[in-house]
């Protein structure tokens, strides 16, 4: 009997040590759990503090749209015969105040985009990077005209809503 008597005396110590890793690798687990929330609640907020103003300013400053109607229609000439271009635009700005001085001013801008219109080549305007360089001189008129009035360009975008050549 005194060889059982050592054996279950000495088997009480190893679950403690057991419990005691345990409850070691438990307060670790809750000591980097802590030490990941504070770091994220008072870490450097630079980054996203950046990204959430933008977002915000976004969503205060909705995008506001004025179509020029009706669609421009010119008529240019190719080496071997006349050529037609019909194209739908719409300024898109995130200022009111903007779209408003276009939108007074519109008698001045379908006259300079005509003119710009009417002086392109086809061959120019058959890809996609001739439409893009002639979308970008378009708004440049644009932002031209309504900085002569409101001071600022104030037009963010200019969009072809309908583009067809024959």
């Amino acid at each position: 009997m005194d060889n059982d008597a050592p054996e279950s005396a000495s088997a009480p110590p190893k679950p403690k040590r057991g419990r005691l890793i345990i409850l070691i690798i438990v307060a670790l687990l809750v000591l980097g759990g802590a030490g990941a929330g504070l770091y994220a609640a008072f870490g450097p907020k630079h980054a996203p503090a950046d990204k959430s103003a933008e977002q915000a300013a976004e969503k205060k400053k909705p995008e506001l749209f004025l179509p020029l109607d009706p669609a421009f229609v010119v008529n240019f000439r190719d080496d071997q015969s006349a050529r037609y271009l019909q194209v739908g635009v719409t300024l898109m700005s995130h200022e009111q105040s903007a779209l408003d001085a276009a939108k007074e001013a519109q008698p001045v801008i379908r006259n300079q985009l005509l003119l710009l219109f009417s002086g392109q080549s086809y061959t120019s305007l058959i890809d996609a990077a001739g439409k893009e360089k002639l979308q970008a001189q378009a708004l440049a008129a644009v932002q031209k005209i309504v900085q002569e009035r409101t001071g600022k360009p104030g037009i963010d975008a200019l969009y072809f809503t309908s583009f067809v050549m024959q």
